[in-house]
């Protein structure tokens, strides 16, 4: 069986569709490369932002579910997504435009001996930056070439996800013996994972936790993180390796973009596997990616539907010009 290959994409849920895209496209830089509709809710939007391609490992995407509560941080949480920079240089760039812009952060910090640089949106929604600086594994993607970041200070892609837990022992024994990664390092209370060949886009950051309370899902917290696969052949594997650990799975799930496989592996923890295809630009072409609502082809006879029931946002930049700052 084909072993996971590292991130895929992170999705969470935010207050608001329109200030989540001014955020990532003016403050981050990140392109949305596809505005469609939850599958599974289709009176809300799922909004993804990655690399200038729209590069499976560099996805962070959004739901807005109407009428949802604010989340609150705790244990049993994917609490903290990161993006990767190219270099040291990055990350001290960043900080001068995140004070600039006055968005919270929490100054330049290491970890595992990567410098990193941890901030929080407009929902305390909890992100970090990290140095691909001297990093080897998995490679990163393609800067938006569009945006407003200089190119060799832009976002890449995905880093290591941030996971506080409860039970860290069982929730070790479920990354190593089901999920096949390897702990690599600890600092305190943090655990280091790696799967496939390493490095930044293939690490997942464990952090036990038995003092906080457990968190609840709202806008501000992630919903799920998906890990890359190979192809449907090899989700029907991962499908039967699950049910072997008595793990429940959502079955195979066709999300045209690629193809899916949903499993809780600890109390509010859901990952899921996604193929690296078939991508963004089956629908769209490179020039407009995610300037229109985007639909697969089992929800377009409910398109006139659909498009009554989300508001209207606005999302064309083909037609604008971003100055680098």
């Amino acid at each position: 069986m084909n072993g996971l290959k590292g991130m895929h994409h992170v999705t969470a849920i935010t207050s608001s569709a329109e200030a989540n895209y001014r955020f990532f496209t003016e403050v981050l830089g990140m392109r949305l490369v596809k505005k469609t509709v939850n599958q599974d809710d289709i009176q809300t939007y799922h909004l993804f932002f990655a690399d200038d391609k729209g590069s499976p490992g560099t996805d962070m995407t959004f739901f807005d579910f109407p009428g949802i509560p604010k989340g609150i941080h705790g244990t049993n949480e994917i609490f903290r997504s990161a993006f990767r920079v190219p270099s040291d240089d990055a990350i001290d760039y960043w900080l001068q435009r995140l004070n600039r812009l006055e968005i919270k952060n929490d100054g330049i910090q290491q970890q595992f001996g990567k410098k990193t640089l941890s901030f929080v949106d407009f929902d305390d929604q909890q992100y970090q930056l990290i140095s691909d600086e001297g990093n080897e594994g998995v490679a990163s993607g393609t800067p938006w070439k569009n945006g407003p970041i200089p190119l060799e200070y832009a976002i890449t892609g995905l880093g290591p996800i941030s996971v506080r837990i409860h039970d860290f022992n069982y929730f070790k024994q479920m990354m190593e013996k089901v999920l096949m990664f390897t702990e690599i390092g600890q600092e305190g209370n943090n655990h280091l994972f790696e799967v496939g060949e390493g490095g930044n886009g293939a690490q997942v950051i464990v952090e036990e936790n038995q003092e906080m309370p457990v968190a609840q899902q709202g806008y501000g917290t992630v919903h799920h993180a998906a890990f890359r696969i190979e192809d449907i052949e090899t989700l029907h594997d991962w499908d039967q390796h699950y049910r072997k650990f008595g793990l429940q799975t959502s079955g195979y799930v066709d999300r045209f973009f690629f193809h899916s496989l949903y499993t809780r592996v600890a109390p509010q923890i859901l990952f899921e596997l996604a193929t690296d295809g078939p991508g963004f630009m089956g629908d769209e072409p490179y020039e407009t990616l995610g300037e229109k609502l985007s639909l697969p082809p089992f929800l377009e006879n409910k398109r006139e539907e659909i498009e009554g029931m989300v508001r209207h946002i606005d999302t064309v930049r083909s037609t604008k010009t971003f100055e680098k700052e």
